[in-house]
């Protein structure tokens, strides 16, 4: 296997970048279309009605879940108005339903996260649900985003636990390329890691760490500052790329095994990420310092830190045991990491990391 990493066209982040969002489409065609979310076209495209209406760019509403029945409502609207090149505005979902959905009409595609929750906007691989919510497969394209348009001052704007469960996403970025280094394990674009993939991922999660207190604070003020500038970056350039070229292991798969069990659902990807964090280092066994420093960062940033956190009080052992089955399933990351995982470890894992955490409340 070759070492392998992939990045976006381009990326570019600032204050008011949206205003430039005409001219890159026309850089890459004639006819475009934008889906966005419902804040992003209430709240962010009606200051840029004019611009659109002039360019002739069409807006599209985000239905809400990045499902099969949006993706062929979605394809059909390509194909019945020649759509040249799709936009993709608002959250996680509303973008990845952009990027396969382009892929798919065999046409580009331009990122414009609203907010800074995921690492999605860089990616070239999606995440597609079922109607109710519940993780379904990955979804490869067969590029990354041509151009990724990050405006801080949107993402200043949003409420602020967008931000912090972009954090919880991006802290999963080093431990993962971590885990797959040690085993050399595939990464997520079909090669083993590049030096460049693995010191990003590292990079992350060392800005993280350093920054993302102060850029906590920045957010709930709604100012742009350069510690906000550089969780911004971690959480959407920095971890896309270092996720994706390095690989993703036990944090991941036990985020996509929670989402089998409905009380997660009002939980947002990130925060079952962080979670899933936590029971990873108990399962890899990590060193107790290296597990407290992560717990203490998540208790200070705000992310979840016990299963009560992401709805899950008192949960019975067998349904636990559902999402520790599901986190296991073959073809899952979980088994990036070394040995043999099987869903009674991750199940004690789990289990191991809320006590450690109602411990640390206590």
């Amino acid at each position: 296997m070759f070492l392998k990493a992939v990045f976006p066209g381009k990326y570019i982040q600032g204050e008011g970048i949206v205003g430039q969002l005409p001219d890159w489409i026309h850089l890459l065609g004639k006819n475009g279309l934008i889906l966005a979310s419902r804040t992003a076209k209430d709240k962010i495209l009606a200051e840029y009605s004019d611009v659109l209406s002039t360019n002739a760019i069409g807006v599209e509403p985000f239905q809400g879940e990045c499902c099969e029945k949006e993706l062929t409502r979605l394809s059909n609207i390509i194909h019945d108005r020649k759509v040249e090149v799709l936009v993709g505005m608002g959250g996680g979902k509303a973008i990845d339903t952009a990027k396969i959905a382009a892929d798919r009409s065999g046409i580009p595609v331009i990122i414009v996260p609203t907010i800074a929750s995921t690492d999605a906007p860089c990616s070239g691989c999606a995440i597609i649900y079922s109607e109710d919510g519940v993780f379904h497969s990955v979804y490869y394209q067969k590029m990354n985003p041509q151009v990724v348009l990050v405006d801080t001052r949107v993402i200043a704007d949003a409420p602020i636990r967008f931000l912090i469960s972009g954090m919880g996403d991006a802290l999963a970025t080093w431990f993962e390329a971590r885990s797959c280094d040690r085993t050399q394990s595939a990464n997520e674009c079909g090669g083993h890691s590049t030096m460049t993939g693995l010191h990003l991922a590292r990079l992350c999660y060392d800005t993280l760490l350093m920054y993302g207190p102060a850029a906590k604070v920045a957010a709930e003020k709604h100012i742009v500052t350069p510690a906000l500038n550089r969780i911004v970056e971690a959480n959407i350039l920095l971890s896309g790329i270092g996720f994706e070229s390095s690989g993703l292991a036990a944090a991941h798969a036990i985020h996509n095994g929670l989402t089998a069990l409905e009380e997660t659902h009002a939980f947002y990807h990130g925060e079952k990420v962080a979670f899933g964090v936590l029971a990873g280092l108990q399962l890899e066994g990590a060193l107790p310092s290296e597990s407290a420093s992560v717990f203490s960062f998540c208790e200070e940033i705000g992310l979840p830190t016990t299963l009560a956190a992401i709805g899950l009080k008192d949960v019975a052992p067998h349904r636990l045991m559902k999402a520790a089955e599901k986190a296991c399933a073959p073809g899952e990351a979980i088994h990036h990491e070394a040995g043999i995982i099987t869903a009674e470890k991750v199940l004690n894992a789990m289990v191991a990391a809320d006590a450690l955490g109602q411990a640390r409340k206590a």
